[in-house]
């Protein structure tokens, strides 16, 4: 996603600001194509704070982002070495995360890299998540932000993810706490999974659990104010 968001952090696939409970509009190209649409940037264009802290200390190989949005941090892996799928429900998401990249190499200073460096690290695809596989064991990082699907179709997804990280691999999620401010804005508590669940259900002997917590940080509300969110983390590395 690389939603990386403008005022909270929010989701690509199911925003806070919209409170409609209509689910599957939510997760539609159209509703998102729409919802991009409605502004001209719809994130900050940084990447995700608990994303880039855990992703750090990996050594480059091939990343895929899950619900890349405006490809904020699709972009940040790739000046640092990464080759990138991002994928996105949105072809107005992806448009924009492709500008994006294109301007970020031509923002880099004279001589470093060869030009286009950064657009040719980055594929970018549009798929409908709630049925998309990804390629089994194909990548080294596997990550998905704030995708809140209801229950069933997030442990499907979660499983897919899971299944397309190589041995030696990691994968991270990071969602919204059950208890952070957007979870109860939305009023579906049910959208909204704890670190510890997702732990518990990845295989033991297949998968060392790094980080499974609650970590906060600093964001705006949509009046432009400071306010502490609650995240959830989740980064498991696949046994070799």
């Amino acid at each position: 996603m690389s939603h990386s968001h403008a005022h909270a952090h929010a989701h690509t696939q199911s925003h806070d600001c919209h409170d409609s409970h209509d689910e599957p509009i939510e997760f539609t190209q159209e509703f998102w194509d729409d919802r991009y649409r409605s502004a001209g940037q719809l994130w900050s264009g940084q990447p995700n704070a608990q994303f880039a802290a855990q992703v750090a200390d990996l050594a480059p190989g091939e990343a895929l982002e899950a619900v890349c949005a405006e490809g904020a941090d699709a972009i940040w892996l790739a000046q640092r070495g990464w080759t990138v799928t991002g994928v996105d429900v949105s072809a107005v998401a992806l448009d924009r995360a492709a500008r994006a990249a294109r301007a970020a190499d031509e923002a880099r200073p004279a001589g470093r890299d060869a030009a286009g460096d950064i657009t040719r690290r980055i594929t970018w695809q549009r798929e409908d998540l709630l049925t998309w596989v990804p390629e089994p064991e194909r990548f080294d990082l596997v990550s998905a932000q704030f995708m809140h699907f209801p229950p069933a179709e997030l442990a499907a997804f979660h499983t897919g993810l899971a299944a397309a990280v190589r041995p030696g691999g990691t994968l991270l999620l990071i969602a919204h706490h059950p208890e952070d401010v957007h979870a109860q804005r939305k009023g579906r508590p049910d959208l909204f999974w704890y670190a510890e669940d997702i732990a518990a259900s990845l295989e033991a002997d297949r998968w060392e659990v790094r980080v499974a917590e609650e970590a906060g940080r600093l964001a705006k509300d949509l009046d432009g104010q400071q306010m502490m969110v609650r995240d959830t983390v989740l980064r498991a590395a696949r046994r070799r």
